[in-house]
């Protein structure tokens, strides 16, 4: 017999190891129940009071224990906790449902999703969190507990400001973002991306209250930049058509309070994503545009940067090359525009990476000199450590050393694109991101050529190759619920 509280610190535990906050759950339930045709669900207020109520006293009624079937995407056999040494029916094998930390549950009952989402991160029983240390506890099981303690506070202090939103709620929504850009330099993707969306759903919460209008612009310009980071992790995953939603969506934002910096950054974002499509009509277009924003300071070199990239492409070398000079010269104003202080290579782009992009546009025009020497001098860069205020992200030098081996081996030199390559092939699987095995692809169909067939050297480098991708992190997403 289970009792009603051992019921609520399941459905607590449940919710916890999907990293879900109370409101989010509550969310989830109602679309759950919509979605199976109940009219009568309350509204998302009305849940989350009765998401509380259950979570402490149990009682849950058979109608919602059907949509938290479908929300955890498990068996109606599965609900709730076991007695001990009882284990819980798989359920009937016949049927699929999405991927979820429980995959041997077969029952088809629809599952909730609202919009793009990323799928649940396995979370063995052994290290999620009892109320006492696990010793296999894992770092990411320990990060996301910490997180859900941190982002409760936060929303309760919310709630109880007397004004608006408050000082306090911003200071830590700002706190987040930098920490946020950080994390998209130096962290795994795909958890940073989970992080992320929770930040931006709060901002999210915060919008539905009467606010003065000093503080919804400040919450668009967080949410434009949030939405920049989102976009270009969603890309690296390998997910381009979301990357380009969520950018167009920062851009509304951004556009909404008149921010041209973050305008021309997010442009700039946006021509990046079309230029790895193969649009490069698309992505010189949307460089240009953003260029009317921002032509200056970092952001402008930026900007000078993706549209050399698409010009070089396109066919147009000169304009290709005069672009990589007015971006270094833009580069060198120091002119400020009011993003560098959230940190990080996507808003405070580094000497490294403007060399790193400068040698990649050079490398497009058929410059191999000069774009080897603009590459070799953003990895000796990258190999010093950042400047003052500047962070240097794993993508970005790892980016500089696969282009770098597309220039050494157009010239014939095996040897130098190999030791280009040697820190990119050992990068741990959760940081090789989809930009990364599109790039290094370039490489293997360069050594592909008729001059190599034959050069052991060269098999092994694509053998290489081929394992990289077949361990990155994007290798098993695109067969998750939520991502396709």
């Amino acid at each position: 017999m289970v009792m009603d509280s051992e019921l609520g610190a399941w459905l607590r535990q449940q919710r916890e190891d999907r990293g879900w906050d109370k409101r989010e759950m509550a969310r989830r339930l109602v679309d759950a129940g919509r979605a199976a045709g109940d009219s009568s669900m309350p509204a998302v207020d009305g849940m989350y009071h009765n998401l509380h109520r259950w979570e402490h006293d149990g009682g849950v009624s058979e109608r919602h224990k059907l949509n938290y079937c479908r929300v955890l995407g498990i068996h109606p056999s599965q609900f709730g906790p076991r007695p001990p040494g009882e284990t819980p029916d798989a359920g009937p094998t016949a049927g699929t449902v999405p991927a979820t930390p429980w995959p041997a549950v077969t029952e088809p009952i629809p599952a909730c999703t609202t919009g793009w989402s990323v799928p649940v991160l396995p979370v063995p029983s052994t290290s999620a969190y009892r109320e006492r240390e696990e010793p296999g506890m894992g770092l990411f099981a320990v990060e996301r507990e910490v997180l859900m303690a941190a982002h409760e506070g936060s929303d309760h202090a919310a709630e109880h400001e007397q004004h608006g939103i408050g000082e306090a709620t911003l200071e830590q929504l700002r706190a987040d973002l930098v920490r946020l850009s950080s994390l998209s330099d130096t962290g795994a993707p795909l958890s940073t991306f989970m992080d992320m969306r929770r930040v931006r759903d709060r901002i999210y919460r915060l919008l539905d209250r009467r606010l003065w209008p000093g503080e919804q612009a400040d919450l668009y310009f967080l949410l434009g930049c949030i939405n920049e980071l989102m976009g270009l992790t969603a890309n690296r995953l390998g997910y381009p058509d979301a990357a380009e939603e969520l950018i167009r969506a920062g851009w509304a934002y951004a556009n909404a309070i008149g921010h041209d910096p973050l305008r021309g950054m997010l442009r700039a974002r946006l021509s990046y994503v079309m230029y790895w499509r193969g649009w490069y009509s698309e992505s010189r277009d949307l460089a240009a545009d953003g260029l009317r924003y921002a032509s200056q300071g970092l952001v402008g070199a930026n900007l000078h940067l993706e549209h050399a990239r698409a010009l070089a492409r396109l066919g147009d070398p000169d304009a290709a090359r005069r672009e990589v000079g007015l971006a270094h010269a833009a580069r060198e104003t120091g002119q400020s525009d009011g993003l560098f202080e959230i940190g990080g290579e996507e808003f405070a782009l580094s000497r490294a990476a403007t060399c790193s992009l400068a040698g990649g546009a050079l490398a497009e025009v058929g410059d191999g000199r000069e774009a080897a020497g603009e590459l070799e001098t953003a990895i000796s860069l990258y190999d010093a450590g950042p400047g003052p205020g500047e962070q240097h992200g794993v993508a970005g030098q790892a980016l500089a050393g696969v282009d770098l081996a597309v220039v050494r081996v157009r010239s014939g030199a095996l040897d130098g694109a190999a030791v280009a390559l040697e820190p990119v092939l050992i990068l741990p699987p959760a940081q090789r991101v989809s930009t990364l095995t599109a790039r290094l692809a370039r490489v293997r169909d360069e050594i592909a050529a008729p001059v190599f067939r034959g050069s052991a050297q060269a098999r092994d480098l694509g053998d290489q190759i081929e394992e990289f991708g077949r361990e990155a992190v994007t290798a098993g997403l695109h067969s998750l619920s939520g991502l396709s």
